[in-house]
């Protein structure tokens, strides 16, 4: 069975917006505007310079769009949203209407330290093994993770597959001989409440002291984080990055993807660190950096 969905429940999902058109109109699918069908919810991005055609182009029903597209010769067959942000309402519209909920539930293939501590209304999927750690409330841990000793994971956490989190550094030292002996690591890792963590990222425990993500921070698939790392509230680790050991990353920084920063070195609030840059030096608050080694981007 297709469930409809009004304009009244579409619209309690967020802010402030107008309707204009058609208010019968209903969804049953949320699309590309440039794949939508009858019945679908799409949006359009008020930077567009084709936005007026699109709007006047899309089989979809319902638009979530800004106040510069003009809705005169609306359709009316259609219905548009008007709000400050189409994205961010977008996302919120589908977040509520069409993504599943993850019900609370430990799988019983999970392996769990008797030791561990387990909020409420956690997920933990098959095959997870987590050892002597504490887990927040409404926290998500999909399967064929590993959640080692001493990690504090807080609430409102999703943690994708096969993620593994508390696991030894990269850490040396060579006497005379020339043969390695490892550093300790005996530290542990924080992990802050609303963290998202993507599918098959590494994050390491403290040699001495611990790793610690902020709260809000979104880390996508295949990143690695070295011991002793901080990474300061809502601050963006996009794939394939590598974070070097007791490396300080602020507030609302964005890493692009394939980036690499050495260790010990602070990188200021509101960067930007661009796509495949070798980070070998700290950065100042508000500036853009690329290139490799990476260097100040100068807006001409």
């Amino acid at each position: 069975m297709i469930t409809k969905f009004s304009i009244d429940q579409i619209t309690s999902f967020i802010g402030a917006y107008n309707v204009v058109g058609n208010k019968d109109c209903f969804i049953t699918n949320a699309r590309n505007i440039s794949e939508a069908k009858k019945n679908s919810l799409v949006w359009i991005s008020p930077v567009k310079l084709n936005k007026q055609a699109l709007l006047d182009q899309t089989k979809g029903t319902v638009i979530i769009c800004d106040r510069s597209i003009d809705t005169t010769n609306l359709k009316k067959s259609k219905c548009c949203i008007i709000v400050d942000d189409p994205k961010l309402e977008f996302l919120r519209i589908v977040n509520g209407l069409f993504v599943p909920k993850t019900e609370p539930y430990i799988h019983p293939a999970a392996i769990i330290d008797a030791d561990a501590k387990i909020g409420l209304h956690v997920y933990i999927g098959p095959y997870t093994v987590i050892g002597k750690s504490i887990i927040g409330n409404n926290t998500i841990i999909e399967s064929n993770c590993r959640i080692h000793d001493n990690v504090i994971v807080g609430n409102n956490v999703n943690i994708q597959s096969g993620v593994v989190i508390g696991a030894a550094g990269f850490g040396y030292s060579r006497k005379p001989n020339g043969v390695s002996e490892r550093f300790p690591h005996i530290g542990g890792v924080v992990i802050e409440d609303h963290v998202d963590i993507g599918a098959n990222t590494c994050i390491d425990k403290g040699s001495l002291g611990n790793t610690w993500i902020k709260k809000g921070v979104k880390i996508d698939n295949l990143v690695h984080i070295a011991h002793n790392v901080i990474i300061e509230e809502d601050a963006f680790i996009i794939a394939h990055a590598m974070i070097g050991g007791s490396t300080t990353i602020g507030e609302k920084v964005w890493i692009a993807p394939t980036a690499a920063l050495r260790d010990n070195i602070f990188i200021g609030k509101n960067v930007i660190v661009g796509l495949g840059a070798v980070v070998t030096k700290s950065i100042p608050d508000d500036e853009v950096w690329m290139g490799n080694p990476a260097k100040k981007f100068e807006r001409k």
